[in-house]
């Protein structure tokens, strides 16, 4: 029988492992879907143990048969050293094909790289393309990349009403980097109720690297309700 993501669902119903044996006994027919999912499964402990190596192999099987999503998730692995050393330009080459691909999360990785000059020669101007392709396909978080382009006149003229309306976008879309930008634009123009719900929607989600930089910042805040937050 082919892979079945009503059967996942099902199989998840009854226990994690069972979910994790039903996809691995399909990712190994070749199935891309299974495939994919069960290298993100490996990469999360989701059913098992965590097993970075075992999740690039499967997410490197789905890659060369062409799955974008796979793509992204073998760049994914080597920027980070989820099961093989960290090696920028591979996660470079990956990110490329994914972004070729037209996978929004590909063309927004790529971007990343390319303005922070990690695997390739830093070029901010091909950087702010690719994410305003990026956030042309509606990829909320980078129009919150993008926002800083145009408040800050990097690579294009100073447009706050263009940074403003791409971070509200942002925010709206839940990406916790956007709400943040978009909670100091609102403080900023005095509507202080409306940012601190959506800083709270932020600290919600937000990972912990991200969350003691942002404590940084609001413990800087002139509004004591900011600074209480975290």
């Amino acid at each position: 029988m082919a892979f079945d993501p009503a059967e996942l669902k099902a199989c998840f119903e009854a226990s994690d492992e069972q979910a994790r044996a039903y996809v691995t006994e399909h990712a190994r027919t070749g199935d891309v879907t299974a495939q994919t999912v069960l290298g993100q499964m490996c990469l999360d402990g989701t059913g098992g143990a965590v097993a970075p190596t075992e999740g690039l192999y499967w997410f490197q099987q789905a890659a060369h048969q062409h799955s974008p999503m796979a793509m992204n998730m073998v760049g994914r692995c080597y920027e980070n050293g989820w099961g093989a050393p960290i090696d920028y330009e591979l996660a470079a080459v990956w990110f490329r094909r994914a972004a070729e691909a037209n996978l929004d999360w590909g063309v927004y990785n790529y971007a990343h790289l390319l303005a922070n000059g990690r695997g390739m020669p830093q070029d901010r101007a091909a950087a702010f393309t690719w994410f305003g392709r990026a956030a042309a396909m509606g990829h909320a978080r980078t129009k919150n990349f993008l926002a800083q382009y145009h408040e800050n006149g990097w690579e294009t003229p100073v447009d706050p009403d263009k940074a403003r309306e791409l971070y509200r976008q942002s925010a709206e879309a839940g990406d916790y980097r956007g709400e943040c930008s978009w909670a100091s634009v609102l403080a900023g123009e005095g509507r202080l109720n409306e940012a601190e719900t959506f800083l709270k929607r932020a600290i919600a989600k937000a990972p912990p690297h991200f969350l003691e930089a942002l404590a940084d910042t609001l413990a800087r805040s002139p509004h004591e309700r900011f600074r209480k937050l975290l």
